[in-house]
């Protein structure tokens, strides 16, 4: 059974930092890209990083909003997902999902498009305010 959790979210000022967590299992890991989304309230979900299989030595992107400020990251020994996020904004607000896209094996690159995505964590609120 496929499962993922997220854990590190939490409130903090504006220019304050966060690294989520995300624990997967269920299957073998490295074979498949990973992505974390937002949604904001009343907005839709929005892509915010995707992270590609290891066999694609792992090649990320990142929403244009992140501007330098979120870094993704995989540890494919222990099943996590990670996403350090730096200099918060109050748009920054809202609740975080990690996915894994199992479509593709060893992709070349990774998808951003929540469709793309098989699994879903729960998500980890993310709060930002002063």
């Amino acid at each position: 059974q496929v499962q993922l959790a997220e854990s590190g979210g939490g409130s903090v000022q504006p220019g304050g930092s966060l690294r989520l967590s995300c624990s997967i299992s269920g299957f073998t890991l490295a074979k498949y890209g990973l992505g974390w989304f937002r949604q904001a309230p009343g907005q839709g979900r929005e892509w915010v990083s995707c992270i590609a299989g290891h066999g694609s030595r792992g090649e990320t992107k990142y929403g244009k909003f992140v501007r330098g400020r979120f870094t993704i990251s995989r540890d494919d020994v222990k099943s996590m997902v990670y996403l350090q996020m730096n200099n918060l904004g109050v748009d920054d607000t809202g609740v975080y999902y990690c996915a894994v896209d199992a479509k593709r094996e060893y992709p070349t690159d990774c998808d951003t498009a929540p469709a793309d995505y098989t699994y879903w964590g729960q998500g980890v609120q993310v709060t930002v305010s002063s």
